[in-house]
């Protein structure tokens, strides 16, 4: 990661504290707007991480139990520098949180019954969804491969929208799906890389032959 380079473990960490403190004070439609801005600021533009590194980081965290931003943002800073980047970058997520939730509680009455403030809120909501679309789009040629990737999306598509199913066990089959996939490709792929010398050994038989006479 050539970005990385010229910085110490400390100004990392200094940055994903700066970093997420920033964005919580304006990043509305939850988990995913933030996952949005992660993907245009530290992906395309800084490049500390990939669409892949990001997928699998944000899969990992909304499969586990607890918040999924939170969650999201712990593995990001751990995964820019260690132990101290993740409690960085959530501390950094959380104290506009608490303050912004704060000032609402105190002011409960006031913002419920402003009609500037819910019209306010019909924008943001608006605004957020194309921000999300965008993210999607970007992050998906990392997850889509293969047709192997689209069955596993068509499939699990089809039992959240016409199924009760759990998406926790949706993810988790999917996974399981995904380990054995992989294992059996691993397994064909040795078996080539195996009965390759043998090839080799039979072509090259003439020519041994020819070299005798």
């Amino acid at each position: 990661m050539p970005a990385l380079k010229g910085k110490t473990r400390g100004q990392l960490v200094w940055e994903m504290f700066l970093y997420f403190f920033k964005i919580s004070w304006y990043t509305f439609g939850g988990g995913w707007s933030i996952v949005a801005q992660i993907q245009r600021d530290y992906v395309i533009r800084k490049k500390y991480i990939s669409n892949e590194d990001l997928l699998d980081i944000v899969s990992v965290g909304k499969s586990l139990p607890g918040i999924m931003i939170g969650n999201i943002t712990f593995m990001f800073g751990y995964h820019v520098c260690g132990i101290a980047g993740a409690f960085a970058a959530v501390i950094g997520m959380s104290l506009p949180c608490i303050a912004v939730l704060s000032a609402v509680v105190y002011f409960y009455e006031e913002f419920r019954t402003n009609v500037y403030v819910a019209r306010a809120l019909v924008g943001v909501r608006a605004a957020v969804v194309p921000i999300m679309f965008t993210a999607t789009l970007k992050l998906y040629p990392a997850a889509l491969k293969d047709w192997f990737t689209y069955v596993i999306l068509i499939a699990a598509v089809a039992l959240l929208v016409f199924t009760d199913f759990s998406a926790i066990l949706i993810i988790v089959f999917a996974a399981l799906i995904g380990i054995g996939a992989s294992l059996l490709r691993e397994r064909y792929r040795k078996k080539g890389e195996g009965s390759l010398p043998k090839q080799v050994q039979k072509k090259d038989a003439p020519e041994e032959k020819e070299g005798r006479k």
